[in-house]
């Protein structure tokens, strides 16, 4: 049964819906963001640490992207990616920013989301 819940994190996601490539996903909850087929952002309005928005890159990416955008910083659960807290002061400008990158094609952003494995049919 799908989820009545309704992210609030959503608005950040709008400026992605005019790429044709972009299309949404729910992830562990949470709404996923995805641009040439490539993971790269994840909207959580959830409890801690899934609240605020997480930036999909790999850790040899962190320091561009932190010495660009300091509110960035490794998110606690899944450390290959950054994030910024919805609480944190520069949020909205760091949303914006990251949107735009995506938007650009900033290579420091996507990862290649992991193939699904083969379901095997039972007789």
């Amino acid at each position: 049964m799908p989820s009545k819940v309704r992210n609030s994190l959503l608005w950040i996601l709008k400026p992605l819906e005019g790429d044709e490539t972009y299309f949404r996903k729910r992830m562990f909850g949470c709404d996923a963001a995805y641009v040439d087929g490539l993971l790269c952002l994840v909207v959580a309005d959830r409890d801690e640490p899934w609240n605020g928005l997480l930036v999909c890159t790999s850790q040899e990416r962190h320091a561009a992207l932190i010495e660009e955008m300091p509110a960035l910083h490794p998110h606690q659960v899944l450390g290959k990616w950054l994030c910024v807290k919805q609480s944190n002061p520069a949020f909205e400008d760091v949303a914006r920013r990251v949107t735009s990158l995506v938007l650009s094609r900033d290579s420091r952003i996507g990862v290649a989301p992991k193939p699904r494995r083969p379901t095997t049919k039972l007789r």
